[in-house]
């Protein structure tokens, strides 16, 4: 699959097929986020492969949004550690997303569980006070076909300045 393709249609999905999901393909997407950029190459990263079922249910019952965990074949957590750089937070949101869309290149579909609005994940996955949960990757084979549209370009871009829209691109309609 292309990379503007690919870009252009993932789509969070949020029901799995119960079909699990091959080691060899498992270590593509960790590899897709071992490769994200980072700031001066400090890749502050750490993944937690989250396979268990029973470990699924029991992080999915802590998020607020994000039961859908549970259905999930594999979940990946994205770690970093802000002591290796001041960008560690936009370091692993980029690793986060190299894996989503290795996972969607792959003919898998994956969602971003926000852990921000959670209870008690970091002491579930042991990890320590000091490292920052970025996300949870819930990932799997469809279930859905979800279609979404984006706002037009033309609603958010601008030359130059914050609100000039006089520049030398003239947008297609539609």
């Amino acid at each position: 699959m292309e990379v503007l393709e690919a870009i252009r249609t993932r789509r969070s999905i949020r029901q799995y097929k119960n079909e699990p999901i091959p080691p060899d393909v498992i270590e593509k997407l960790l590899e897709a986020g071992r490769w994200a950029p980072s700031a001066s190459n400090s890749q502050p990263w750490g993944f937690i492969v989250i396979a268990d079922a029973e470990l699924k249910r029991k992080v999915s019952r802590s998020f607020v949004f994000g039961h859908f965990l549970a259905e999930a074949p594999l979940g990946i957590a994205v770690v970093v550690d802000p002591w290796r750089t001041p960008c560690a937070i936009q370091d692993g949101t980029l690793a986060a997303y190299a894996i989503w869309l290795a996972a969607h290149a792959l003919g898998l579909g994956a969602c971003w569980i926000n852990p921000n609005i959670s209870r008690g994940i970091k002491k579930i996955l042991c990890i320590p006070a000091t490292k920052k949960l970025i996300c949870i990757l819930s990932i799997g084979y469809s279930a859905e076909s979800p279609v979404h549209t984006r706002r037009k370009l033309q609603g958010f871009v601008y030359f130059e300045k914050y609100g000039n829209k006089e520049g030398p691109i003239s947008f297609r309609q539609g």
